[in-house]
């Protein structure tokens, strides 16, 4: 029985700790789901293109110098590929695929992220891979699924695709003739990387339980989908097709952006109770009927005149002013903010979300820190982002037995 390689990583911690995870994925989905392993103690190994890397994602966003001062890193990459150990890899290449079963057989789940058939084209299966690894658990990411009808399954799908196939873009935004709006930034991959974390757990804690790995679907129109509450239900029943309504909810109110004379608000009153904390702030009084009808019936002529009032309220006032008022009566209300906004706000600050650490790319930057907390198992940063290929003789050392002649002659061939 072959011996499961030690951790490389320089302490153990988090919820995640003793987990190792190999992630092959380019982009942003796949692999920000084991970066956000990563940053709760899981040991990642992440692998890269030969020679140019990750190279849509690594100048995703706005660039940064090195410390060379002979490239440039992105922020998103800075952001969002922490805490990883970082190889390249060939999988084409018959000395590519032995290698990497050498490293599948030393972890417990496997990440990757391309067109169906990809792997299978080089006699990377499922099938081999559970041979290989037996336990492991295989998580395949693409934006429409790794079975269904034969003309989509080999489409390019990126985050707005998966966004206006999966339903969402068509009720994000303003009414015709408004177009339909994305959700920012890159919405759709996260919560896809999000379906693929939670997936990959589950599938990791029932091959703790009985030995047994198997292989997970996540499609990223799936994962979108997923989210558009009762829209389904809707058009089955009594084909209601839902419409765009901007910021505004259609069954209550107030539930909106309202611009104060400073900015921008939002306020949110769902149900009459809290309807009724809303009106003697604006000097109105809830008893009267016009504004009980007014709380529901958003589109009525008592609805209509709420609303009126309600924003010439807001206009009159700073937004600290309104806020200040509306908590105060117990009714939910907050700036909008921008990053500007965040990082000056006692709350964020209190709560430590912005923190410093050292990028091995640019140096010390500042950016957002690790959530949710873990009372007894918290997770930390331990390493930034680092240039391609930058952990390749450690990696393939340590976790796939290769000397250090072996590294070279793959590095000569281009396989590494």
């Amino acid at each position: 029985m072959e011996t499961r390689p030690t951790s490389l990583l320089p302490e153990q911690f988090g919820p995640l700790q003793g987990v190792r995870i190999l992630s092959t994925g380019s982009l942003i989905a796949q692999p920000y789901a084991a970066a956000l392993a990563a940053e709760m103690g899981a040991e990642v190994i992440q692998l890269e293109r030969p020679g140019e890397g990750d190279a849509a994602w690594r100048h995703l966003g706005r660039q940064l110098p090195t410390k060379d001062g002979k490239g440039l890193a992105a922020t998103t990459w800075i952001q969002e590929r922490r805490n990883s150990f970082y190889a390249t890899l060939d999988f084409s290449r018959p000395e590519g695929r032995e290698v990497f079963l050498k490293l599948l057989k030393g972890c417990d789940m496997w990440m990757e992220s391309s067109k169906p058939g990809s792997y299978t084209k080089w006699d990377l299966t499922d099938d081999v891979v559970l041979q290989a690894n037996p336990k492991i658990v295989i998580v395949h990411v693409s934006g429409y699924g790794q079975t269904g009808h034969p003309d989509y399954l080999g489409r390019a799908s990126y985050d707005m695709i998966g966004q206006a196939f999966g339903g969402l873009m068509y009720q994000t935004g303003f009414p015709d003739p408004e177009p339909p709006i994305r959700a920012n930034p890159w919405t759709a991959d996260y919560i896809t990387a999000l379906f693929c974390l939670w997936s990959a757990l589950s599938g990791y804690i029932y091959a703790q339980r009985t030995g047994k790995g198997q292989v997970i679907d996540v499609s990223q129109f799936e994962s979108i989908h997923r989210l558009l509450s009762g829209t389904m239900v809707e058009y089955f029943t009594d084909g209601f097709v839902r419409q765009r309504s901007g910021n505004k909810a259609t069954a209550f109110q107030p539930y909106d952006a309202f611009q104060a004379s400073d900015g921008w608000v939002v306020i949110g009153a769902v149900g009459y109770a809290v309807f009724s904390r809303v009106c003697p702030v604006i000097g109105l009084d809830p008893s009267e009927e016009k504004w009980k009808i007014a709380s529901s019936d958003v589109n009525s002529i008592e609805g209509i005149e709420f609303d009126a009032i309600l924003r010439g309220w807001v206009a009159e006032h700073t937004a600290q002013e309104v806020i200040e008022a509306m908590n105060a009566a117990q009714v939910a209300c907050c700036p909008i903010m921008n990053s500007q906004d965040m990082a000056e706000d006692p709350h964020y600050q209190a709560r430590g979300l912005h923190v410093e650490w050292e990028d091995e790319q640019v140096g010390k930057v500042k950016g957002t820190g690790i959530t949710p907390s873990f009372s007894l198992t918290p997770g930390k940063i331990w390493r930034g982002s680092v240039p391609v290929g930058h952990d390749n003789e450690q990696v393939y050392t340590h976790f796939a037995g290769l000397s250090s002649a072996d590294i070279a002659q793959l590095k000569e061939k281009g396989v590494i």
